[in-house]
């Protein structure tokens, strides 16, 4: 099969095209002839060596497509069914096994490549919205890259919920992006300060949740954010790593609640993959929440989605395609 390895730490072009054998699905496995790959910051964070993975890897956990082949003791998925899953072991490639209590159906109606883009970033802001800070209505929350694939979902959910959205961008066709998604207000931090607009815009109230992806370059501002006995949802670094944090900050800022989740944690047992994977594939079908894909490129043309990606060209989904 085709499949990108890496073999060094680097950048894009670490990424390259191989012929490897195909895997063979063990006990309790599964075996998917890919349709559609999601590409997300963490296998960028692993090409770099921020991430520690041991080389050559084919990099990629996330996809949707045909089961080919089904492992010894699998009884709850067949061979022909449509499934989708964050845990693929290497999915930037043609094929890839997953255990097959990590996979689920994609509900009839709903378009293979759909289901691929909606796993991680689908259920990421789902943890985010329900769990992390399971939003009240009236609470007001704060989405950085508001325009991005979490971002655009976790503006979506969080009005289901009823809260009120702030959140930032960094152009015009970004800001239109996340109103069309559902933000009240939307602030673009490269000509606003954030920290003064969010002050103004709630009077002083400030917020109850700021979720937080950027990292290096937010963090402190986003604290500043909050109200008392406010949280801050650190879920990624796409700017770079945050520094360590002198506790005694949170009991000045008033009190306030950090952590640092990842969606492992928060799909831990097989109950909470269905239940979350469930509910965004099934807004999504229903059209109760939209899903927006910013670009599919050939599986060869793996770097060339890495830079994209990198270069925060992106508004929504970026997916690989066999």
């Amino acid at each position: 099969m085709k499949a990108i390895r890496v073999h060094e730490t680097g950048g894009a072009e670490a990424l390259r095209l191989e012929t490897i054998p195909d895997p063979i699905p063990g006990p309790g496995q599964v075996l998917v002839r890919l349709e559609a790959i999601g590409v997300n910051f963490i296998e960028i964070y692993q090409r770099r060596g921020l991430y520690k993975v041991q080389m050559p890897f084919v990099p990629g956990e996330e996809g949707a497509g045909t089961v080919a082949a089904i492992g010894s003791g699998v009884e709850d998925v067949r061979i022909g069914d449509r499934v989708a899953s964050v845990n693929f072991r290497g999915s930037y490639a043609e094929l890839a096994i997953a255990d097959a209590d990590k996979v689920v159906p994609i509900p009839d109606g709903l378009d293979t490549r759909a289901a691929a883009a909606l796993m991680l970033q689908g259920m990421t802001a789902h943890y985010l919205a329900t769990s992390v800070h399971a939003l009240q209505p009236g609470d007001r929350c704060l989405v950085h890259a508001a325009a991005g694939g979490v971002g655009l979902l976790l503006c979506q959910i969080a009005k289901r919920r009823n809260a009120i959205v702030f959140g930032t961008v960094s152009t015009a066709e970004k800001a239109r992006l996340a109103r069309d998604a559902g933000a009240d207000e939307v602030i673009d931090y490269t000509t606003q300060d954030f920290v003064a607009e969010v002050q103004r815009l709630t009077n002083g109230a400030k917020l109850q949740v700021v979720y937080d992806s950027v990292g290096a370059t937010t963090y402190l501002g986003s604290i500043d954010c909050l109200a008392p006995r406010g949280m801050l949802a650190l879920f990624g670094q796409s700017s770079g790593v945050v520094p360590p944090i002198d506790p005694l900050l949170f009991t000045r800022k008033g009190s306030l609640f950090m952590t640092r989740p990842t969606l492992g944690h928060y799909i831990a047992t097989r109950d909470e993959l269905v239940w979350r994977a469930g509910d965004v594939l099934g807004w999504v079908r229903e059209g109760a929440v939209t899903l927006r894909i910013d670009r599919e490129v050939p599986l060869a043309q793996a770097a060339d989605a890495h830079r994209a990606l990198e270069e925060r060209r992106t508004t929504g989904k970026v997916l690989l395609v066999p």
